[in-house]
């Protein structure tokens, strides 16, 4: 592989690479993490009860893991092969839970089980057209089942899908866009409602120093 990514997938191979002679430590995985602050913001009570979820981009997977540690069924789908390959080296000895190599979109046009929660943390529902992925979400989650996400909270005006920076995506021949879709509280409360989802709430939690915080968004299936 080329230092430069060719493809959205290659980008995110390069997402917290690992740097140094020492193995990684994986994750501690002992809290279920909306906003990525330790101890800041709910856990995974937001997802209720669920005998079984579906994580779409679980990057190093403690998510997860802290699910299947409590006696969930866990699927996580990954676009990226180097993630999925680390996830699947850090939680191979953890029951329940399954790593997967695929597309959000086209594993749950492909997959065609149901899931009592659906669940993304800065994961694919930053990465995707809603359009395209909250019909999907909505056929694969099962009645009154709970679907949950959260992301960076945007800059003010910044709506909608933005292009992504960051110096693999500098000085290439060719041009390579990676997008991430985000929106208010508002916005995405519309979105959720008009693919038909109930029990809509959205909102941002402050981050304690005064820097962006986490949007995060919860819905059920009619």
């Amino acid at each position: 592989m080329s230092s430069a990514p060719d493809t959205p997938a290659e980008y995110w191979d390069k997402y917290h690479p690992h740097r140094g002679e020492v193995p990684q430590r994986r994750p501690a995985a002992d809290r279920f993490d909306w906003t990525g602050l330790p101890g800041i913001g709910p856990g995974a009570e937001i997802l209720g009860t669920p005998k079984t979820a579906l994580d779409l981009g679980p990057a190093e997977g403690g998510n997860a893991a802290f699910l299947a540690r409590s006696g969930i069924e866990v699927t996580a789908v990954d676009f990226s092969a180097v993630q999925v390959d680390r996830a699947r080296g850090f939680w191979h000895d953890t029951a329940g839970l399954e790593f997967v190599h695929a597309e959000a979109c086209a594993f749950l046009d492909q997959d065609m089980r149901l899931w009592e929660a659906i669940y993304s943390t800065w994961g694919a529902v930053w990465f995707t057209d809603p359009d395209e992925l909250f019909p999907r979400i909505a056929r694969r989650l099962a009645p009154g089942g709970v679907f949950g996400f959260s992301h960076r909270e945007p800059l003010t005006g910044q709506y909608g899908a933005q292009k992504m920076g960051g110096p693999w995506l500098e000085g290439r021949e060719t041009e390579l866009t990676v997008l991430r879709w985000q929106y208010t509280p508002e916005q995405w409360a519309d979105a959720l409602k008009r693919h038909g989802f109930t029990d809509v709430q959205a909102d941002v939690i402050p981050s304690p120093d005064g820097s962006l915080g986490t949007l995060m968004a919860t819905a059920k299936a009619a």
